[in-house]
C-alpha cells in the first residue's frame, strides 16, 4: 500500500494520518506503519505532535519531504525550451527558459534540454530519480516517437524517447542521480491535463476535458477516472484538427479552419488585423491582446470571433465525450476570462449537455502545467513502487540526517 499512500499525500488528499487511514480503509496502526516507512524512505514528513481542530482525536500531519528527491521536467515549445526540477506534491522549482538553438534537429534540441536539466540536478544536491519531456505534437505509445512534428520539420516517427534517453546518458547529472536515469516523453496537452487533474482545476472530476492553446496551435486531453485517455497508440484527442470553419485559415496539417488555426495566438492577431512583435513571445502578446478587449473595440471583435470558433469546437467535443468539466488553459484561459458568457452561450447552443446548464467551463489553475505534468509522468515509477525506486536513497538520506 506504499504506492497508493504516497499518491494520496502527493496529491494533497491525505494531509493527516487520519485522512490516510480513511482513504486506504485500513486500521490506524497500519496507516501509522505505512507513513513511518514513507518517512524512512525520505519521501514524506510526519509531524511529531498530532494536529487538533477537527472532530475526533487529533491526527499527525503528513506532507511531502521538501528535501526529498526531484525529477527533471522539460518542455519544448514552438519558440523555446523550458526546464525545471520538481519535487513531490506538484512543487515546481523556478523554470529555466531558453531560446531554441539555431539548429532545431531533434538531437541538438534534446541535447540542449538534457544539458540544462543536468545543470539543475547537479546544482540542487538532491537525488534525481527521473526525467520527462513534454512535446508540442502527437507522441506514440509505448515507443515515444514524435508524429507530425510540424513546428520543427522533424521526420515523422522520430524516436524522441530513445534520443532523449541517449542525451541524458551523456550528461553529467551529479553523483546522486539514479543511473541510468529513467526518462519518458509525452504530448504537452496530455501532461497539462494530468497536472490540472491532480493539482489544479480538475481535482475531483471523473471525466475531465482540457483544451489549451500554447505558443502555437491547439491541444486537448481527456482524463477518465484519474487516467489519461490516449487511445490505442497514444494518439487520441488530437482536438486541434477538428474543423470549426471549412472556409477558415490554413492549418499546418493541410486543411482549413481547424481549431488549431482558428483559436491559437496567431488566429487572434489575424482577427484583430495586427502583427505581433517578433522580438517577444507570441503567447504573452496574445494574452495581452485578449485582456485589452475590455477597452479596445478591435480587440473585442477579435476575441468574440475567436471565442465563437472555440465554442463550436468545445460543443462538438462535449457531444462526443460527455465530460463533467472543461478546463481551458493557455490563451483559451484568457479568452474565457474576456468573454465567459459568450463562450458558455455558444457551447450551450450547440450541444445537448450544454443546454441543460450542467457543463462547467473553468480556467486552468496550475502554473507551467506542461512542466508539472511532465513531472507527474516522471514520478509514476515512484508512485507505483516507492520502496523499489527510492531504495537507493535510504542509506544516504539516513546518514545525512544523523549528522
Amino acid at each position: 500500500m506504499l504506492g497508493p499512500a504516497l499518491a494520496l499525500v502527493h496529491t494533497g488528499q491525505a494531509p493527516t494520518r487520519s485522512a490516510l487511514t480513511s482513504a486506504l480503509d485500513v486500521t490506524r496502526a497500519t496507516a501509522g506503519a505505512i507513513s513511518a516507512e514513507l518517512e524512512a524512505l525520505g519521501l514524506i514528513t510526519v509531524d511529531s505532535s498530532p494536529a487538533g481542530g477537527g472532530r475526533g482525536r487529533p491526527s499527525h500531519r503528513l506532507a511531502v519531504d521538501p528535501s526529498g528527491p526531484v525529477v527533471i521536467a522539460a518542455q519544448i515549445h514552438a519558440d523555446g525550451l523550458s526546464i525545471a526540477l520538481a519535487g513531490l506534491g506538484g512543487r515546481l522549482e523556478e523554470p529555466v527558459h531558453l531560446p531554441l538553438p539555431d539548429a532545431t534537429d531533434p538531437v541538438r534540441l534534446l541535447s540542449a534540454v538534457a544539458r540544462a536539466g543536468a545543470d539543475l540536478a547537479r546544482a540542487s544536491g538532491r537525488r534525481c530519480l527521473g526525467a520527462a519531456l513534454a512535446l508540442p505534437n502527437p507522441v506514440t505509445e509505448p515507443d515515444g516517437a514524435a508524429l507530425a512534428a510540424l513546428h520543427f520539420a522533424w521526420p515523422s516517427g522520430t524516436p524522441v524517447a530513445d534520443l532523449f534517453a541517449e542525451q541524458l546518458r551523456k550528461a553529467d547529472l551529479g553523483p546522486r542521480a539514479r543511473m541510468p536515469l529513467p526518462s519518458t516523453v509525452a504530448n504537452d496537452a496530455n501532461l497539462a491535463a494530468l497536472a490540472e487533474h491532480r493539482h489544479g482545476a480538475g481535482r475531483g472530476s471523473r471525466h475531465l476535458l482540457l483544451v489549451t492553446s500554447g505558443h502555437r496551435g491547439v491541444g486537448g486531453a481527456l482524463v477518465i477516472d484519474g487516467r489519461l485517455h490516449t487511445g490505442s497508440a497514444g494518439l487520441a484527442m488530437e482536438v486541434g484538427h477538428l474543423t470549426v470553419d471549412p472556409q477558415g485559415r490554413p492549418c499546418a496539417c493541410g486543411n482549413r479552419g481547424c481549431l488549431n488555426s482558428e483559436t491559437d495566438p496567431e488566429a487572434l492577431f489575424a482577427a484583430a488585423d495586427r502583427t505581433p512583435d517578433p522580438r517577444r513571445p507570441l503567447l504573452e502578446q496574445a494574452r495581452e491582446l485578449a485582456r485589452a478587449a475590455a477597452a479596445d473595440p478591435r480587440a473585442r471583435a477579435a476575441v468574440d470571433h475567436v471565442v465563437d470558433r472555440l465554442g463550436l469546437g468545445l460543443a462538438g467535443l462535449v457531444n462526443i465525450l460527455n465530460p463533467d468539466r472543461i478546463v481551458l488553459s493557455g490563451l483559451h484561459r484568457d479568452l474565457l476570462a474576456a468573454a465567459p458568457e459568450r463562450l458558455a452561450a455558444v457551447v450551450a447552443d450547440r450541444c445537448l449537455l450544454g443546454r441543460s446548464g450542467r457543463m462547467p467551463i473553468v480556467a486552468a489553475e496550475v502554473t507551467h502545467a506542461g512542466l508539472v505534468g511532465a513531472a507527474e509522468l516522471a514520478w509514476e515509477p515512484l508512485l507505483h513502487d516507492p520502496q523499489a525506486v527510492a531504495a537507493g536513497t535510504v542509506a544516504g538520506t539516513r546518514g545525512e540526517r544523523q549528522k
